[in-house]
């Protein structure tokens, strides 16, 4: 049974003979039924994801690359967009190959797609630890922040970053292949040894996940503990730094849990594990669709800067006269946001 086989590399890591090995002791009732819904449910699901995130960070790369004056923000804004607008166009390939079970865009393709998908579970995951940082950094330390806080500085971390994000997914390029059976071809993962699936698993884990988590959840830490110490009355900023924890757990922990419990199912429930791999990975492509609106759009520069864009936009088509439209105002540097740090929280957190 393929459950986005170039998302989760799980259901070839044994020799393959040819039958279903997974279900040859389950009946085919109840257990058939509930993974029809939830396959089903998925794709609806990624379809949306797809569509929406497409869109949704292709205006973040619009207003950040284009709108609004540059900046180590915009800087990393536009990054995470074009890593997470990569996934989205690569996903309809994976929603038409787990519908019709055909792959019919080639051995390049099969790898290329795998590739795009796991590189973008690390570069958006990096760059969320990247803002983190960010933020943590020019809150504790302002003066420093604002001698050394470059642009520059942030491109060559980002480029580090991307480097050390197409390293760990490598696996995912060199051990894709595809195979024909029947009147089908199959984009599978060539991959007989146990061992090398658990070593992959496992970095999956700790730089896609554990890694990161920690690093998010110490920065929010120390951002709260430097709230109490500002007189600051509002709780949106103990509000969002809660809502970017939470999301960026629960979009990534179910699809490491049954990652891992996938190794062992003698041991467990196959209907909870093969459910649990639908709801994960359709949790893990929704991360691209909710980093747009949870680390671009709650910040007021990009939403005044997007209602500035749309506004214009809409005078120039509705204008009779011909005029030249008036250029779009840039918004004001965030550059230098490190010389007063309550400044800082009220407009990015």
């Amino acid at each position: 049974m393929e459950v986005f086989e170039d998302y989760v590399e799980y259901t070839d890591y044994t020799p393959d003979n040819g039958t279903s090995h997974k279900m040859s002791s389950y009946p085919s009732g109840t257990f058939e039924d509930n993974i029809s819904f939830w396959k089903y449910s998925s794709l609806t699901i990624n379809i949306i994801i797809s569509l929406v995130g497409l869109g949704g960070n292709a205006v973040v790369i619009w207003i950040s690359g284009w709108k609004m004056k540059r900046s180590v923000n915009t800087t990393f804004y536009l990054s995470l967009a074009i890593s997470d607008c990569l996934f989205c166009a690569c996903l309809p390939m994976e929603i038409i190959y787990e519908m019709t079970l055909n792959w019919p865009f080639g051995l390049a393709l099969c790898k290329l797609t795998s590739f795009a998908l796991f590189f973008n579970m690390f570069s958006s995951v990096f760059v969320l630890v990247l803002i983190s940082i960010d933020r943590c950094v020019m809150v504790m330390f302002p003066v420093w922040s604002q001698n050394h806080r470059t642009i520059k500085m942030a491109s060559g971390v980002l480029v580090l970053t991307w480097i050390l994000s197409a390293t760990l997914t490598l696996p995912s390029l060199l051990h894709r292949n595809t195979r024909v059976r029947g009147n089908t071809t199959q984009c599978y993962v060539d991959n007989t040894s146990i061992s090398v699936h658990k070593a992959v698993l496992l970095t999956r884990f700790i730089w896609g996940f554990l890694i990161p988590f920690v690093i998010i959840v110490s920065c929010s830490i120390i951002l709260c503990m430097k709230l109490r110490r500002l007189t600051i009355k509002s709780t949106k900023p103990y509000k969002v730094m809660v809502t970017l924890i939470l999301s960026f757990f629960i979009c990534w922990i179910p699809f490491h849990i049954f990652a891992f419990l996938e190794l062992n199912m003698q041991k467990h429930n196959l209907d909870v594990v093969q459910t649990g791999m639908l709801v994960g990975v359709t949790l893990a492509a929704a991360n691209s669709l909710i980093n747009p609106f949870l680390y671009v759009f709650i910040g007021k520069e990009f939403k005044q800067t997007l209602r500035k864009s749309l506004m214009l936009r809409m005078e120039y088509a509705m204008a009779e006269d011909g005029r030249t439209a008036c250029s779009t105002p840039r918004s004001k540097s965030m550059g230098n946001d490190a010389q007063n740090s309550q400044v800082f929280i009220h407009n990015v957190l």
